[in-house]
C-alpha cells in the first residue's frame, strides 16, 4: 500500500487573509442564517462565481448582537466591502450593512464583535 504524504505550503506561498467585521442595522434582529444567505447573494451578483472563489470568503461562527466576521483574501477586501454595502434588504426588511474594522488577526477582529 502506497501512501502519499503532502507537504504543507511554505508561509510565503499561503493565501494571506483578512478578517472584516461587519454590523447589520435594522429595526428588528436578523438571524445569522438569513444574513449569510443575503451576503452570499450579494457577493455572487457583484463578483460572480469566479470572483467569489478568488475572494475566498469564509464565515467563521462569530456572530453576536448583529455583528459578524468574514474571512477574505487580502486582495479582495475592497470588493467584499463594496458588495456588503450593496445589501439593502434581508427578508424584505430594510437594513444597512456597515464594515466596522478590518484586521489580519482573528483575535483582534473578535474584540469588535463582542
Amino acid at each position: 500500500m502506497n501512501l502519499i504524504v503532502l507537504k504543507s505550503l511554505l508561509p510565503s506561498l499561503r493565501e494571506k487573509k483578512r478578517y472584516v467585521v461587519f454590523e447589520i442595522e435594522s429595526k428588528r434582529p436578523v438571524s445569522f442564517s438569513s444574513i449569510r444567505i443575503a451576503i452570499e447573494r450579494s457577493l455572487i451578483s457583484f463578483l460572480g462565481e469566479f470572483g467569489l472563489a478568488k475572494a475566498g470568503v469564509i464565515f467563521p461562527s462569530d456572530f453576536k448582537s448583529q455583528r459578524g466576521i468574514l474571512r477574505v483574501s487580502h486582495t479582495s477586501v475592497h470588493l467584499v466591502r463594496a458588495a456588503l454595502s450593496l445589501i439593502a434588504n434581508i427578508n424584505k426588511e430594510p437594513v444597512i450593512v456597515k464594515t466596522i474594522y478590518t484586521s489580519g488577526v482573528l483575535l483582534r477582529a473578535r474584540r469588535y464583535v463582542r
